[in-house]
């Protein structure tokens, strides 16, 4: 029957920071039956540790993700031709090791990289198509981010494309892309909402895609979309060409040096020259010299071929840094056949880009500075830096130190900075020159850091990793610089360890799409502040005014958001084009603001936003409807009251309507709805509703709310909450996973059904010492002579309770104790306290799917 292969599923389960998987206790899905005779799935769980069996040897080892200690096994011989397989899959484990460097960034953190899937073409030549074949050889390389499929499309032995076609399993258009008119052999590009059939097909390996020119020649080349693990680790790579016109050969080369060793592993995948199983010769040459040659037999149907090319030495290093190696493939026998290309760096429309802040200098710090550097070549060409104490010293680009004490500095690049006339800032101009290929492929596997020393702190102000940023289909990031985001430029300055960087555009709709990097957001001396920090993005005028036009964007979950505003006022939108708008990120620390940054972004827009505002599917903006069986697979899913939630949904749970609960990455956040203040003397609570409205009937004044409700019965539908709002009614933004927002207010415009949110201004205080007279209060206010300021007022919607929950025990404030879980019993080595200050910070994440 269908429901018997529940009882074959089963999983460890992940309890989530700071548990992780528990690889002892294996759980399984039961198929049970009610009564009425309805079959159900319950869950069974046990702990396998006792199953073990006893090792051989007196020093047996625990590897990572088992259960049971083994042996260790005897340090063999390195094998020249090792499993290349094998070593792409332990560069994916190496995500998961623990790093001293504070600014390395964990695939945990990385969450754009969380759900994502790569995938890879060759295209060549068509032979049975009606257009002439084509000499020409491109590689695709694909990301799959939910249901957006980026793409980055480089070309050899061909003019550039025109238009680029996917092909479904039937051979049927499924989705054209015109290629924008460019001097450049690389093709950047997005397609949107694929549909779920496409989505299926393309994990099954059925979808094609097709290039074709628009010039004499009508060239077409074509090629099969497939996954392939290599695409993780591979940091050169080579398009493989024939001299012969309009052969239909060609292949790509993914190679990754090994970490510890100069050894060069590579993946052939090849079309068109080998038809049925025949020897081959794989060479490495320098300007026609032979310098290594393989021998191997590969036939029609294999999809790649492996080798390893082992102890690279400082010569053919350097020529590989050069891109002077040149690899190539021939056939064997009379009618031999050969393709052949050079060696480069990796090439992709990703961002190579840098945030430097103070809280990951080598010695964490809060100046409320920040260093800015992006560029999409494999050599950084520009620094910014600003708002730092003094004045720099030293540049450099460095690996992650060994020893607290022992930093490893790679290239200097003190010389080319240039201060400005600002104080603490100046940029540097210019590149490293004479990479070295060992340090290449450290950089495209965000293993280097770029370091900024100055006059009063000598060893390191600031500090950020250089990572590659994923192609996500904006144009900013390819035209424009970032702009930087620091605590010294929020008004009044706020020193903080935190920085960022943001890309903003204005489109021909003038809708305004931005994307935000942020690094250190608010690490205070306690680290354990929260698994993973959360922050509000918000657009405003530089001026302080109570006009000023502020708009909430975003809250986000990670170090990365981005989105689309499409209701931007006339007057926001002026600010943007005369550089008097700024962009900042606010955290619980800094409800105010933590690091901003002025833009400027040039537009014609004097009747404000335009067009139909139809919502696109942005990368971070929907939460797609998806079936319960995919919902079961998903690792990110939280199980919560009996049913499956996906990552980043919302929903009122069933045990309290007046709360609202959304799922991140298997974490259930339940917040309570928060109320905004009334004006009016008489208020009334509706059975049906979670706070009171005003009580029309005693007011001596008639509101025009009902009218408005006959004009638009149906309201405003928030995509926060994902509710109904009355025209007229006002009420706090639930921004997830930040919850409600009680500094912010939004209204439902009945005549356009519009929401408008914005920001609440605090009224000016004459007082020396003000207090927030309740956690959750937004403003501060003058107090009493006799009363008494809280413990700690600087901490918005800190929940306010005196005692912390975990589980069905309660503790006290400063209380410790180890947590016990399921099937485990005590963890002794995790241990839990309760901090009332930061409750909300501490606990919201422990409602965890087991």
């Amino acid at each position: 029957s269908p429901h018997a292969a529940l009882v074959y599923y089963t999983w460890h389960p992940d309890l989530g920071e700071p548990f992780g998987v528990m690889h002892c206790v294996m759980c399984h899905c039961e198929p049970q039956r009610s009564r009425r005779g309805k079959v159900f799935g319950k869950v069974s769980c046990r702990n396998m540790k006792q199953d073990c069996p006893d090792p051989t040897c007196d020093d047996p080892v625990l590897l990572p993700g088992h259960c049971c200690k083994t042996c260790p096994k005897g340090n063999a011989q390195i094998k020249e031709a090792e499993s290349l397989f094998e070593f792409f899959q332990e560069k994916d484990d190496d995500l998961h090791k623990s790093y001293n460097d504070r600014s390395y960034i964990s695939s945990e953190e990385n969450s754009d990289r969380d759900s994502a899937a790569d995938f890879v073409a060759v295209l060549t030549g068509v032979t049975d198509s009606w257009l002439p074949s084509s000499s020409g050889v491109a590689r695709a390389r694909f990301t799959l981010a939910r249901t957006s499929l980026t793409f980055s499309i480089t070309f050899q032995r061909m003019n550039r494309p025109s238009l680029i076609t996917f092909l479904d399993s039937e051979g049927n258009t499924a989705f054209e892309f015109r290629v924008p008119q460019a001097d450049t052999d690389m093709i950047c590009g997005v397609w949107k909402n694929l549909p779920k059939s496409h989505l299926r097909q393309l994990e099954a390996e059925q979808l094609r895609v097709s290039m074709t020119t628009a010039d004499n020649k009508k060239e077409e080349i074509q090629g099969k979309i497939i996954k392939h693990r290599a695409l993780f680790a591979e940091t050169f790579s080579a398009i493989l060409t024939s001299d012969e016109v309009h052969s239909g050969m060609g292949g790509i080369a993914m190679l990754t040096l090994s970490d510890t060793e100069n050894n060069l592993h590579f993946i052939l995948i090849l079309q068109g020259l080998v038809p049925h199983g025949i020897p081959v010769r794989v060479k490495l040459l320098y300007r026609q010299h032979l310098l290594r040659e393989i021998q191997a037999n590969i036939s029609a149907d294999d999809s790649d071929f492996a080798e390893v090319l082992a102890d690279l030495n400082s010569r053919e290093l350097f020529w590989l840094s050069r891109g002077q190696l040149q690899i190539s493939v021939e056939t064997e026998g009379q009618n031999s056949r050969q393709i052949s290309g050079y060696i480069s760096g990796k090439r992709s429309c990703d961002t190579l880009q840098s945030v430097m802040s103070s809280g990951s200098a080598l010695t964490p710090g809060k100046t409320g500075g920040v260093g800015s550097s992006t560029d999409r070549s494999d050599v950084l060409k520009q620094v910014l830096v600003a708002g730092l104490s003094s004045a720099v010293v030293g540049m450099t680009i460095e690996m992650k130190p060994r020893r607290r004490s022992k930093r490893s500095v790679l290239y200097d690049i003190t010389a080319d900075f240039s201060a400005t006339e600002e104080r603490g800032s100046g940029r540097a101009l210019g590149s490293c020159g004479r990479v070295e290929a060992r340090h290449i492929h450290m950089l495209l596997q965000n293993e280097l850091f770029i370091n900024i020393a100055t006059a009063e702190q000598q060893e390191s102000e600031l500090r950020g990793q250089i990572r590659m940023l994923p192609y996500n289909g904006l144009d900013a990031r390819q035209t424009e610089l970032p702009v930087p985001l620091a605590g010294q430029f929020v008004s009044p300055p706020v020193r903080t360890g935190a920085a960022g960087h943001a890309w903003v555009s204005v489109d021909e709709q003038c809708h305004l799409h931005y994307e935000i990097v942020v690094n250190g957001l608010s690490k205070s001396e306690d680290t354990s502040v929260s698994a993973h920090l959360h922050g509000l993005a918000e657009i405003g005028e530089m001026d302080d005014s109570s006009t000023n036009h502020k708009r909430l964007l975003t809250g986000f979950y990670g170090q990365q958001a981005q989105g689309v505003l499409k209701d931007i006022s006339v007057e926001l939108l002026r600010h943007l084009d005369e550089g008097t708008a700024y962009i900042q990120v606010s955290t619980k620390m800094n409800p105010r603001g933590e690091i901003r940054g002025r833009i400027h972004v040039p537009n014609s827009c004097e009747l404000g936003s335009r067009g139909e505002v139809v919502e696109e599917a942005e990368f971070d903006d929907l939460v797609f409807v998806r079936d319960p069986a995919e919902l079961r697979k998903d690792p990110h899913t939280c199980f919560f009251e009996g049913e499956h939630h996906a990552h980043g949904s919302q929903w009122t749970p069933q045990y309290n309507t007046c709360f609202t609960c959304t799922c991140q990455k298997k974490t259930v956040i339940c917040d309570p709805v928060i109320c905004p203040a009334l004006s009016c003397p008489h208020t009334i609570q509706p059975e049906d509703q979670c706070c009171p409205i005003c009580d029309e009937k005693k007011e001596s004044k008639q509101t025009t709310a009902a009218e408005k409700v006959e004009g638009d019965p149906e309201g405003c539908y928030f995509e926060g909450d994902q509710k109904m709002h009355a025209p007229g009614t006002t009420w706090h933004p639930f921004v997830p996973p930040f919850g409600y927002i009680k500094c912010a207010v939004c209204t439902c415009k009945g005549s356009t059904g519009e929401v408008h949110c914005e920001k609440l201004t605090c009224p000016p205080l004459t007082c020396s010492r003000p207090i927030r007279r309740n956690p959750s209060d937004c403003c501060k206010e003058c107090p009493a002579e006799d009363t008494p300021p809280l413990e700690d007022d600087e901490m918005m919607q800190a929940d306010g309770t005196r005692h912390c929950k975990f589980g069905n025990n309660y503790y006290q404030n400063s209380e410790h104790w180890h947590p016990r879980v399921p099937l485990v019993g005590e963890m002794k080595c995790i241990t839990c306290w309760c901090d009332v200050s930061l409750s909300l910070l501490y606990f919201k994440f422990l409602l965890r799917t087991f």
